[in-house]
């Protein structure tokens, strides 16, 4: 299925929770923000959220400096 990553398409395997994804994108264990389909995400939702063809995601991770 395909869906919106960042504003670029990715294919991704049917089912795949937020978590999932973040997994497969090397992205696990970071400190994200998520939104799905123009909404903010909580992340205690993540695991709960199953990706559809056609939805829109926007990643960002936090750096911090000084």
């Amino acid at each position: 299925m395909l869906v919106h990553i960042n504003g670029e398409e990715k294919e991704v395997e049917d089912g795949l929770t937020v978590t999932q994804l973040l997994s497969v994108l090397g992205l696990g264990g970071r400190r994200l923000a998520v939104e799905y389909n123009r909404e903010v995400l909580p992340n205690s939702q993540w695991e709960g959220q199953n990706l559809r063809d056609g939805d829109a995601l926007e990643i960002v991770h936090f750096v911090g400096g000084g």
